[in-house]
């Protein structure tokens, strides 16, 4: 592959970033739109950094990470975790690399702030890539770490696509 780069993003990247939301959707970009990541972006403010992922200076994904801060107990004080969203890789790019490249600069800040945990909730054809990555499915309890979802009410029957591998009084 020619020149990969993976950096986090600053205001002057709000096109890219909304160019490669509009793209992974199938839709187009437009300056309304813009607006809105922008006014999103600053919303979520220091909690949510956002990697952008370049191919000869043209963007080719994008992956960002929330941070979540744990109400503080007497024997810890401090924790946080960390959580993996919006990672997408133009398909026309895709197995190339790019996706392990903005999951490890991902792992590497996480690591870097001490993260308790990092959790993500991936498509079901993403889930080898991140147990490549040392992601564990929740399903399996690891020690005392359990992850449960609940669906939203509003939710058309069978909408989130891993819904069927909730226990049938989760759904």
């Amino acid at each position: 592959m020619a020149d990969l780069r993976v950096r986090l993003t600053g205001p002057a990247d709000i096109a890219a970033i909304a160019s490669l939301r509009a793209q992974w959707t199938g839709a187009a970009a437009d300056g309304e739109f813009e607006g809105r990541v922008r006014d999103w972006l600053a919303a979520e403010g220091d909690r949510r950094l956002v990697w952008l992922a370049s191919v000869d200076r043209e963007p080719a994904g994008l992956a960002s990470l929330l941070e979540y801060h744990r109400m503080p107990r007497p024997d810890r004080l401090v924790s946080r975790w960390g959580y993996v969203g919006n990672m997408f890789v133009r398909e026309d790019l895709r197995n190339r690399g790019i996706g392990s490249a903005l999951l490890q600069a991902i792992i590497a800040e996480s690591d870097a702030r001490g993260y308790a945990r990092v959790v993500l909730s991936p498509t079901e054809r993403a889930v080898p890539f991140y147990a490549r990555a040392g992601f564990v499915d929740a399903d399996a309890a690891v020690g005392n770490d359990r992850m449960m979802v609940r669906v939203a009410a509003s939710q058309p029957a069978g909408a989130p696509a891993n819904s069927s591998s909730l226990p049938s009084g989760s759904r």
